[in-house]
């Protein structure tokens, strides 16, 4: 496994998730994973600036945003070329554009995507209510249209030719943990050819197994074995996770985001489909409190690979 830090978070709802890639990694990421026997090769953080880059009419921050992508897509696609499975600690969830794009070109756009998320991501430049582009990461990769015109319209091209090519199948995506989703990224989803996203009223009225058995029989089907989990922290309830940048009451409790691990890990393990890459992202040790986020990301990410109650997984 490779690690990838990609810091950059000005397309966020607020700074300081720059220093999320760090947090998880104090939290203990290399020791937590060598618990389970996978050895951690750490790649370092990916240069990227902090300062302002919009240019008026364009996307927020496109110029630095653009770079960070890059850097990030090209660590992605390289890991995955040499048999490696790359790990993105972010950052705010717009690097999954880097990330996300740069898997789908080491696999000619053969790829699946879990997006565990109190959010879709579906807003466009249109649509979002804030600019902010880590709304906006899935609507890129998805290849929908800006809605506007003139250079936010230019770059947001620039990203969907760059990163969005192969573009992502809406039938491949699926959404898990919704519970904040704006009109605009509504009218996104109902249009979009999917056939699986869990909300949170999902997992309430039928239960967490279930809604992680449905996922496991979709992906399946979906066409392809190759798999890319994009973990956002905020799919899980701020009480357990107050760091992060749009936290959102009514998320996952301690178990159920435990449980979804092991049994994705559990259905990795017969072999129908493969992991091949992850991201977590939006860990804020600014909204945090004694580094608790970046504790429960480890732990998901433990059991995941493999961590359990009585040890770990055969």
């Amino acid at each position: 496994m490779v690690v990838l830090g990609a810091p950059f978070d000005l397309c966020g709802f607020r700074a300081g998730a720059r220093m999320g890639p760090m947090a998880v990694r104090l939290a203990g990421l290399r020791e937590a994973l060598g618990e389970v026997g996978i050895e951690m090769e750490d790649l370092g953080d990916a240069p990227v600036s902090f300062e302002n880059s919009t240019e008026p009419g364009g996307l927020k921050h496109f110029a630095h945003a653009h770079r960070a992508y890059q850097i990030t897509a090209a660590r992605v696609k390289e890991a995955i070329q040499q048999g490696k499975r790359p790990v993105m600690l972010g950052g705010d969830h717009s690097n999954s554009i880097g990330s996300v794009g740069g898997a789908l070109q080491a696999l000619n756009g053969d790829l699946a995507v879990l997006w565990i998320d109190a959010h879709t991501d579906l807003n466009t430049p249109a649509t979002s209510p804030s600019g902010n582009m880590h709304g906006m990461p899935l609507a890129c990769l998805l290849g929908l249209p800006s809605g506007v015109t003139g250079l936010a319209d230019l770059q947001w091209r620039t990203l969907q030719d760059e990163f969005g090519t192969p573009k992502l199948d809406s039938a491949r995506t699926a959404w898990l943990g919704l519970r904040d989703v704006d009109q605009g990224e509504r009218r996104h989803l109902a249009m979009l050819p999917h056939e699986y996203a869990s909300t949170m009223y999902d997992i309430d009225r039928r239960g967490i197994v279930p809604e992680i058995e449905r996922f496991d029989r979709w992906m399946r089907n979906c066409g392809t074995n190759n798999l890319w989990i994009s973990f956002d922290v905020d799919s899980l309830d701020p009480f357990l996770a107050p760091g992060t940048g749009t936290a959102v009451r009514g998320g996952l409790s301690y178990r159920e985001g435990h449980l979804l691990a092991e049994m994705l890990c559990e259905f990795l393990g017969d072999g129908a489909y493969k992991l091949v890459g992850l991201d977590v992202v939006e860990t804020n040790p600014i909204a945090d409190v004694k580094n608790e986020t970046a504790v429960a990301a480890t732990e998901w990410v433990a059991s995941l690979f493999g961590k359990t109650i009585l040890g770990v997984k055969p």
